[in-house]
């Protein structure tokens, strides 16, 4: 078997934000290297997660660059947008940043076709030659890449090597990794369905909850990988309300991740508009979260 490209456990990172709303890259190389500490072997950055639709391109770019610098672990760049052409020119700059991959992610609100969606990844994979993940997740763009433009897309460029899945369309990821094997690392991109994911053949997870579960997620992905299942479900079990939490109508991710790492005591910020800022009911959940989190391990190491 051919170890995964990028990872097992990618913690998809939190932006931090200095008081004033500005980039905090010190921040984000401290946190970087605590999530790397918690089990993680890959990060994502300015994905969903780290807000990367409120960065301009420069601001992604430095981020890059302070991520990469401070970790070891393969840094996936969340490089790509609704604008193609903006997409192209910026994932074209990331090599130079030390990152190790790039993340595409399916053009959000233009609803394109199959086609256009094909296009719009071969235009991404043709301005590098870093590894690309292809990032699948329609509640935020709208459309779902079907297999055949996966399949497709994979096929006819060398560097798609893996896919970020958070359709929750297990039956499809099944045949994608029927069909293409080691040529894709197929990731869950969803925390909740890790379990079902690798048991169709994943490789691993793109986590949200790995900035503060990070040590039972790298568990779980371990312990589906070498096919202890009673193992992993045990663990899956203590890290379900984490998975609950992460993201909700009320408080959407990346919400509650910061609201778990501030309680943690990590100066991230408050998420920058249309977001917002949290309030005191998310702060008093992230704590109850996280409290009964450490309380389990606490119990489970008598």
């Amino acid at each position: 078997m051919v170890p995964p490209r990028l990872g097992t456990l990618l913690t998809a990172m939190v932006t931090p934000f200095a008081a004033d709303g500005t980039l905090d890259l010190d921040a984000a190389a401290s946190l970087a290297r605590y999530v790397v500490s918690q089990g993680s072997d890959g990060l994502v950055v300015a994905g969903s997660t780290g807000e990367g639709s409120s960065l301009s391109d420069d601001e992604k770019l430095d981020l890059f660059a302070a991520v990469a610098e401070a970790v070891t672990v393969p840094v996936v760049a969340g490089s790509t947008s609704s604008n193609t052409a903006q997409s192209v020119a910026l994932t074209a700059r990331v090599a130079a940043t030390g990152a190790a991959g790039v993340l595409a992610t399916t053009p959000a609100y233009v609803r394109p076709s199959q086609s256009g969606i094909a296009s719009h990844f071969a235009a991404v994979a043709d301005a590098t030659a870093l590894p690309v993940m292809l990032y699948d997740i329609p509640s935020r763009t709208g459309r779902k890449v079907a297999s055949t433009t996966a399949i497709d897309v994979v096929t006819r460029h060398a560097n798609v090597v893996a896919l970020k899945d958070a359709s929750g369309d297990l039956p499809g990821a099944a045949h994608l990794a029927a069909v293409l094997g080691e040529r894709l690392d197929l990731y869950s991109g969803d925390d909740a369905l890790v379990l079902p994911f690798m048991a169709v053949g994943a490789v691993g997870l793109v986590s949200v909850a790995g900035h503060w579960a990070g040590p039972e997620l790298a568990v779980i992905v371990d312990a589906a990988t070498r096919g202890d299942w009673a193992r992993a479900r045990a663990i899956n079990e203590r890290v379900a309300p984490s998975c609950a939490f992460e993201s909700t109508e009320v408080y959407p991710n990346p919400l509650p991740a910061k609201a778990a790492l501030r309680y943690l005591g990590w100066a991230v910020g408050e998420c920058r508009a249309p977001l917002g800022p949290g309030d005191d009911e998310l702060s008093r959940r992230a704590a109850t979260v996280v409290d009964d989190l450490v309380a389990s391990r606490a119990t489970s190491s008598k």
